[in-house]
């Protein structure tokens, strides 16, 4: 029995999580589930699931938790400092870090630190600070499973290839509700248009990502750290369909690619159950009724988030650090309707530009930078 921490259980890669949990009850345990503010969704999930431990980050929800579970044996915390506590319990196997943005890296710190499995779904701990996380997995021999459907297909395409040479990666991507737009409709679009995605069900943050196509320039640098390949060696490729997730090219020309459905139980599955396949309760892939499948080339001025994460990626230093943290803030000013949806490559650019650049980051470094470019930021939106 896997004994699995969930830190975002209430989100959208936890709640599908816990489905996995749910039909497999035989071979997996939901230990500890934490929550940001969702206190009525954390409450039924911990009365179904009855784990050790639950977490709300916000301390104004706590009283609500603690009393609604009184009548259980579940033990209550609260605060941003117990979510990274909770995951050095020496009962669990596995961390699943579904945290939205930065919040997620000190957590999975410390997971990694307590050699735990880190089942990872939190794009911008690798984007932020790879070469501090990849070497903290070596040293304390945590294994790092990737959950983003991309890198789970990735993940798949390697198995059993040992030390095969990568040639290319192709990291496929859908184009997002505006693939189809040219560059004067993209100045007028609205978040209400941007958060209704054509083929996934996700969280805001990364639907807006999604959107911008700066998930897909996440996704190219947690490549880069996850498979320890140069980022002019990923080559996105948009797939509309979201049938084919990702692919591996060797160096004898073979292609390998992972297909299937758009549904994320998949590469969680995998990464709780690695490296045996269990059965999913899902959909199947039917390629007749698929019959065609189309591929285009990601089109870096339409979206020039793309670049930005390409550029920020060979610089490096802290340059992802400040280009993630201006994403954060600018993706929330435009959900709030405080820019457009144009502004968010500006503004990012701007603070690559103006934020103090730091060589060879230490980890308190990337918290700084961090800070430093959400103040910033935000001055620029307010200005």
């Amino acid at each position: 029995m896997k004994k699995i921490a969930i830190l975002g259980s209430t989100g959208s890669i936890g709640t599908q999580a816990l489905d996995v949990i749910r039909q497999h009850k035989d071979l997996f345990e939901a230990h500890t589930l934490t929550a940001g503010s969702n206190a009525d969704l954390l409450i039924q999930q911990a009365r179904e699931f009855s784990p050790d431990t639950v977490v709300i980050a916000n301390q104004d929800k706590y009283n609500q938790v603690k009393e609604a579970l009184a009548d259980t044996d579940i033990k209550v915390y609260r605060g941003e400092q117990a979510l990274c506590e909770v995951v050095e319990n020496e009962n669990i196997d596995i961390v699943l870090t579904a945290m939205v943005g930065f919040a997620g890296l000190r957590p999975t710190i410390y997971a990694i630190q307590s050699h735990k499995t880190i089942a990872l779904a939190n794009k911008e701990t690798l984007v932020v600070a790879g070469d501090i996380i990849t070497r903290l997995a070596f040293e304390n021999h945590a294994p790092i499973l990737p959950v983003d459907s991309e890198h789970s297909a990735i993940f798949q395409a390697l198995a059993g290839e040992g030390n095969n040479k990568i040639e290319k990666i192709l990291l496929t991507a859908s184009g997002g509700p505006f693939r189809k737009l040219n560059f004067e409709e993209l100045q007028t679009v609205t978040a209400a248009q941007a958060l209704r995605h054509p083929n996934w069900e996700m969280g805001a943050k990364i639907t807006i990502d999604s959107a911008t196509m700066m998930n897909k320039g996440f996704e190219m640098i947690e490549a880069k750290w996850l498979y320890n390949v140069k980022p002019a060696d990923i080559e996105i490729v948009v797939q509309p369909e979201s049938i084919i997730h990702s692919a591996v090219q060797f160096e004898d020309g073979s292609i390998i690619a992972q297909l299937g459905l758009p549904d994320m139980r998949l590469p969680i599955q995998y990464a709780f159950s690695f490296p045996q396949r269990l059965p999913l309760n899902s959909g199947r892939l039917d390629l007749f009724e698929i019959q065609t499948l189309h591929f285009e080339k990601a089109d870096r001025e339409k979206f020039p988030c793309i670049q930005l994460a390409y550029d920020a990626c060979q610089r490096g230093g802290n340059t992802p650090c400040i280009m993630n943290a201006a994403n954060e803030v600018v993706n929330r000013a435009f959900r709030e309707t405080k820019i457009g949806f144009m502004d968010i490559p500006r503004i990012i650019a701007q603070a690559m530009e103006e934020v103090p650049f730091i060589a060879t980051p230490s980890l308190e470094d990337y918290f700084t930078t961090d800070s430093e470019t959400r103040r910033y930021t935000q001055q620029l939106i307010q200005g």
